[in-house]
């Protein structure tokens, strides 16, 4: 990721054998839903409360995951709306024995900031 969308490690984790799909790799919609994890961490962070992911844009596999892989999500804001934020996800993994690091996925996800009522609300002022 690049320096200027203030991308930052935001959740890591190891994939699990109970997270594979018929093929044994690690299913993608378990990989999706760590990206959207580490990425409502910036987004809950900068709103300073709750945030609803309302969209997944771009989103590319580039490489398997395999189970025992240590996956890192790096996430950061890439523009700002008045409720809603643009944040840019990288995935990349650490294989053992080996420990070589690459980048398996990336995508955009949209966040919008909501109230306790799930109402969107504005971003407060930096």
């Amino acid at each position: 990721m690049t320096d200027d969308t203030g991308a930052r490690l935001a959740l890591q984790t190891i994939a699990m054998p109970a997270d594979t799909n018929a093929n044994g790799d690690i299913f993608g919609g378990w990989l999706m839903a760590q990206m959207d994890l580490g990425a409502s961490v910036i987004a809950r962070t900068r709103a300073r409360g709750r945030v609803a992911t309302v969209a997944v844009e771009a989103m590319t596999f580039y490489k398997p995951v395999h189970v025992g892989d240590l996956v890192s999500i790096y996430a950061g804001i890439t523009k700002e709306g008045t409720t809603s934020m643009r944040v840019e996800v990288e995935v990349r993994v650490t294989r053992q024995p080996e420990g070589i690091e690459f980048k398996v996925t990336e995508a955009h996800f949209v966040f919008v900031a909501v109230d306790k009522s799930g109402d969107k609300r504005v971003l407060p002022q930096t």
